[in-house]
């Protein structure tokens, strides 16, 4: 009963509680949204204030921007009204320029066509005057015809007869006087002739300068160099272009071209070929070929020395090349390289005693013949060929002059040049030290080369037998065995009609066919 009743008065209790709790929590829960909305309708007017002031604040910018982009419109326009009215007054100016100028031009052509009215009048007038002149001058010569009996063309032929009989009077009275000055001046003149003669026969340079001797050990030597049917002679000269002469001689042949290099290359081949004893076609062109290449690094060592040895520094490469080829290059008689040598010394000592700088002197004495070295031929004097070598590896101006002026081609402009043209007459002053015809006979094969390279599909050209023989060697793949028969004839008449020579030249036109394979 007891028990009953409380847990009736417990739940009783819970259920008041409980209804007590939900109406607390509806009470805070009105008491909540009421806040809610109050504050929501602050936030909201507060939003309505905001927009308010940012709408009359943008507003406001773009009236101002409205206005700064109508003054700006405004300044455009303004601008632009200018420089049309500029323009419209310039097309006024021009419009009464070019009236101006239309009126001047029609008084212009008034007074051209008065001008050409004014100058056919006058060459009618000279015309007519000129017709009057003949006549008069027609009449004259016929009163003159009648006076003295002749007719103008029969004094015209007594005229020159007279002039032609007066100056056959003159040329004997000068031929006289010729003879008398030289029967006064005959015996110095003799003198001057037989001196000459004796410096320029000079059998042992002339030698020297064209021919060189290859020692044998035995005369066996010769039939292998000859080969069967002369084919391994042939190969050599073909492949060096130097004429081997094979005589009587014991133990030795001669080797003879006006090309002092292509000379040594074919007496350093012989020595290879023979101390090593196999001769053969195939074998000779492999040889010459080294050997060409050793003679070029020959050339370069013999500059590197020459330079050393006479104290001269910072040569170019190319000049020292060619300082190094004057070796195999004789000037009327005079191996270069010595030549310059002994001027480059010259010059050394004489601008010591001078004052001046021996080393330039030097330099410019070294250098004075370069121009004689070309790698090919060219018409431009040696001096100034030189003179362009050195100005183009940069030489100095005094030593260019002196290069270029030591022959007189230009003008003298330091004290270098005149050093160096007295060392190099110096030099060369001396017994079988200028002779022109070894010289000139050089050039004329040159010249005979020269001629056949001037002719397609030539491959190598030699001039051999002093001059007497030329031997073409052509490309079998562009001349055909007709066509190489065509150009012997065709290089013998080039040779007839454009050089002088005395005797006969030969032309002989080599073709050859090769088949190479390689066997792996």
């Amino acid at each position: 009963m007891d028990i009953s009743i409380v847990i009736i008065g417990v739940v009783v209790g819970v259920a008041i509680g409980f209804a007590i709790a939900k109406f607390l929590e509806k009470s805070n829960a009105s008491k909540i949204v009421k806040g809610a909305k109050k504050s929501a309708a602050a936030t909201i007017r507060e939003a309505k204030v905001e927009a308010e002031s940012i709408k009359k604040d943008k507003i406001l910018q773009a009236k101002e921007k409205f206005i700064e982009l109508k003054t700006e419109h405004e300044k455009v326009i303004l601008s632009r009204d200018k420089k049309i009215g500029d323009a419209e007054k310039r097309i006024r100016d021009k419009e009464s320029q070019l009236s101006s100028e239309l009126a001047k031009s029609k008084n212009l052509n008034k007074d051209i066509e008065d001008k050409i009215k004014d100058y056919d009048h006058r060459n009618d007038y000279l015309e007519k005057k000129q017709e009057e002149i003949d006549k008069l001058l027609a009449s004259k010569i016929q009163q003159l015809e009648v006076i003295s009996g002749l007719s103008a063309e029969e004094a015209k032929s007594q005229l020159t007869e007279s002039l032609k009989d007066n100056a056959k009077a003159d040329a004997m009275a000068l031929i006289q006087d010729t003879i008398e000055e030289a029967k006064l001046t005959a015996q110095q003149e003799a003198k001057k002739i037989i001196i000459n003669t004796i410096q320029r026969i000079g059998t042992e340079e002339a030698i020297e300068n064209c021919v060189s001797v290859f020692n044998l050990e035995s005369d066996d030597v010769k039939g292998r160099i000859i080969g069967r049917e002369g084919r391994n002679i042939r190969a050599i000269e073909a492949a060096t272009g130097v004429e081997i002469i094979v005589d009587d001689t014991p133990e030795a042949i001669i080797l003879s071209c006006f090309d002092s290099v292509r000379r040594e290359v074919a007496r350093l081949s012989l020595h290879k070929l023979v101390t090593d004893g196999r001769i053969h076609p195939a074998r000779i062109e492999e040889v010459v070929k080294k050997t060409r290449k050793q003679i070029d690094e020959e050339i370069i060592d013999i500059g590197k020395r020459t330079v050393i040895d006479l104290g001269i520094h910072g040569l170019h490469p190319e000049l020292i090349k060619t300082v190094g080829r004057m070796k195999y290059r004789s000037s009327y008689g005079q191996n270069l390289l010595h030549h310059s040598r002994e001027v480059a010394k010259l010059c050394g000592v004489m601008a010591a005693e001078l004052g001046l700088n021996p080393k330039l002197a030097k330099r410019a004495g070294l250098l004075h013949d370069i121009g004689k070295v070309p790698d090919t031929e060219t018409e431009v004097p040696h001096a100034i060929l030189g003179m362009q070598w050195a100005e183009k590896y940069g030489e100095k101006p005094e030593v260019c002059n002196a290069i270029g002026a030591h022959h007189d081609e230009i003008e003298m402009n330091s004290l270098l040049s005149p050093i160096v043209q007295v060392c190099d007459a110096i030099s060369g002053a001396r017994p079988g030290a200028r002779r022109q015809v070894l010289d000139s006979y050089i050039q004329r094969l040159k010249d005979l080369e020269e001629i056949a390279f001037g002719f397609g599909g030539v491959k190598k050209a030699y001039a051999i037998q002093a001059g007497r023989e030329l031997r073409v060697i052509v490309e079998s793949e562009k001349v055909t065995d007709d066509k190489a028969a065509n150009l012997s004839f065709e290089i013998s008449q080039k040779i007839q009609t454009d050089m002088t020579y005395p005797g006969q030249v030969k032309v002989t036109v080599i073709r050859e066919t090769r088949a190479v394979n390689i066997a792996k």
